[in-house]
């Protein structure tokens, strides 16, 4: 934990031991044991929506509120999202909770967001009494069943049988074991979602029994993957690089999950070799570097899907082959030799054949490839890099600025500017905005950059920059978000002036469901279906407007924000940009500028679904 963190170090020591020293001599029900058992695994906040099923646990929060800050989102997938920007920007686990029945259930999407884009994040849910379980009582749902496919593991908390004491006594003393386990499982190996349920007979039950809140975990058969690469496949990928002619480093998410983004940086600039990310990779090596060929696959650069389709080597660290990447996946990096590096052995030859298969801690492996490597290793690969350079040249991002209208990529770009030399912190929406954000804002440094990726969740920019402004009160932390994409939970502007989390929001507001209206207009001859976010009787609902909907807006994003506690602004003119941008990331407190933009402008480049680079649309 940082000193800009919501607890320090030292504070934590304190609350766990004013905790042990209080449960010595009282009365603990089974919610206190769980809250304090969160406490002990260092958890800073909660994201928490009371209802029925979950009342005693908020009881034992609010007991608890010196120790643990307990945040009311105004919709539980905003908690669930706000617990992600915890994880995915710092070591602490994100923790969501949420009551049983609907409330679990909107918990759903979260998990399942959390579970794609490997986010260790911990979910309690509030169940109805055990004695009325599966009896189609008030808000019940069998929420461990709706999540088994969505979750990295789950549990129940339940007594073998609930009318008998003794064994209502072992639940309760099982929940600090339950707690650790399921915050060791979420945060080792492929990080991802664990589950806790908990029926309210056992968070009601009491006990005056001792608590041991440092429990020996019972994982039978989990065994995450912490190992280095043997020896001699660290001299085989040594062997490759030294005879590859036109190698690329091909890098995911798994480099920011496994802390190695500084170990590859080191290893890149020894080898020379040029870097591609992923979206889920941006951040790993700067996006600013000469030798860093930004993001690949779907609307990625020209030059690194260029550089990929000829490499005759490919690195793969930390990746999926995720078909947003790979197009056609017998097409894609077919020239060459591929190594692929996870710590997942499920995702070996799982899309693409790897000819050196290495499941193995990233970060490890490339401490071990640092250390080993020589100047004899180093590849010569200088027309490598002076074809890659003419690509750039020639294949440049570019987008159409005429006129005082604020094209989108414009916007980003100059707020990149702008905030560059800050601490920021960029979340994003989905659609077209998140596309232009991981295209023209550069990140230098891992973890600061939040996009759900592999679900592609819609409403996921706004509660997760609540999430890191929360545990990052001190640093800049910016939604880009689109007009159709922030409505999903546009309720969370209430939690950002109730809880005073000055969060920015720049957006992007085109009146249209922009990627659905770009795939309209590519591969369905422009025809409208349900993509223009206004009125049903506006032309440009069918596709025949002129545009004439700048001048109007629906709905009008300023006065909701204000209605909330929010201050905001319009901007429309691209000479009032600046200016416009400057007095949001100012604002001491939220702000919301509404930044109108032509829904005309396509995300380019754009290499179609199922497509190869020879498929690759440019202009």
């Amino acid at each position: 934990m940082g000193s800009n963190e919501l607890r320090l170090p030292a504070q934590k020591e304190t609350a766990v031991a004013t905790i042990e020293k209080s449960t010595e001599t009282r009365t603990l029900t089974g919610a206190d044991i769980l809250v304090e058992s969160l406490i002990h695994e260092g958890v800073s906040a909660v994201f928490a929506y009371p209802g029925g099923a979950s009342m005693p646990l908020h009881q034992a929060l609010r007991l608890q509120r010196d120790n643990i800050r307990t945040v009311l989102p105004r919709h539980e997938q905003g908690g669930g999202f706000a617990a992600q920007g915890v994880s995915r920007t710092s070591d602490e686990v994100g923790v969501c909770m949420a009551t049983s029945g609907p409330g679990a259930t909107n918990l759903v999407t979260a998990i399942a967001d959390a579970k794609m884009d490997s986010v260790p994040m911990v979910a309690i849910t509030g169940q109805v009494p055990q004695a009325v379980i599966g009896t189609d009582a008030f808000q019940e749902t069998p929420i461990v069943e709706i999540c088994r496919a969505v979750t990295k593991h789950h549990y129940m908390i339940t007594a073998d049988d609930y009318s008998n004491p003794a064994d209502v006594q072992a639940a309760l003393l099982s929940i600090p074991r339950i707690v650790k386990e399921a915050f060791h499982v979420a945060k080792t190996g492929r990080p991802g979602p664990v589950l806790v349920d908990f029926p309210k007979n056992i968070q009601l039950a009491t006990t005056d029994q001792p608590i041991d809140f440092d429990p020996p975990m019972d994982l039978p058969g989990y065994a995450p993957i912490t190992n280095s690469a043997a020896p001699e496949q660290i001299r085989q990928i040594l062997a490759a690089i030294r005879r590859a002619k036109k190698p690329v480093l091909y890098v995911g998410g798994g480099c920011i999950n496994s802390g190695a983004s500084e170990e590859l940086t080191k290893f890149a600039l020894k080898t020379g070799i040029p870097v591609a990310m992923t979206v889920m990779g941006l951040g790993a090596f700067p996006g600013d570097h000469e030798q860093s060929l930004h993001m690949l696959g779907m609307h990625g650069t020209v030059y690194s899907n260029y550089a990929v389709n000829e490499a005759d080597l490919l690195l793969a660290f930390g990746v999926r082959f995720d078909d947003r990447v790979t197009g056609k996946l017998a097409e894609f990096a077919s020239h060459g030799k591929i190594i692929h590096v996870d710590i997942d052995a499920s995702e070996m030859h799982k899309n693409k054949e790897a000819h050196i298969p290495v499941v193995a801690d990233l970060k490890r492996v490339l401490e071990q490839l640092n250390e080993a490597m020589s100047d004899d290793d180093v590849p010569q690969i200088e027309t490598w890099s002076e074809q890659i350079a003419e690509w750039k040249e020639k294949f440049p991002m570019r987008y159409h600025s005429e006129g005082d209208f604020i094209a989108p990529q414009h916007a980003i770009e100059e707020l990149w500017k702008l905030t560059k030399e800050k601490d920021t912190y960029v979340a994003v929406g989905v659609g077209q905005h998140q596309m232009f954000a991981a295209q023209y804002y550069k990140f230098d440094k891992p973890n600061r950059w939040l996009s759900s990726s592999g679900l592609g969740t819609m409403g996921f920019g706004l509660p997760a920059a609540m999430g890191v402004q929360l545990k990052h009160p001190d640093s800049l932390v910016i939604d880009i978000d689109g007009d159709g994409s922030i409505l999903m939970n546009i309720q969370e502007l209430a939690t950002l002036h109730c809880e005073k989390l000055p969060v920015k929001i720049l957006l992007l507001n085109n009146q249209h469901l922009g990627m659905v209206v770009q795939w309209e207009d590519r591969f369905m001859e422009g025809r409208r279906a349900n993509t223009y976010l206004g009125p049903v009787d506006h032309p440009e609902a069918l596709g025949e407007g002129e545009g004439g909907h700048y001048e109007e807006t629906y709905p009008d994003f300023v006065s909701m924000a204000k209605s909330f506690g929010v201050e905001a602004a319009h901007v429309r003119s691209k000479e009032a940009l600046p200016a416009a941008l400057k007095t949001m990331i100012e604002h001491d407190g939220p702000y919301l500028l509404d930044v109108i933009c032509p829904y005309q402008e396509h995300v380019l480049p754009m290499i179609p679904g199922g497509g190869t680079v020879k498929d690759i649309i440019i202009e």
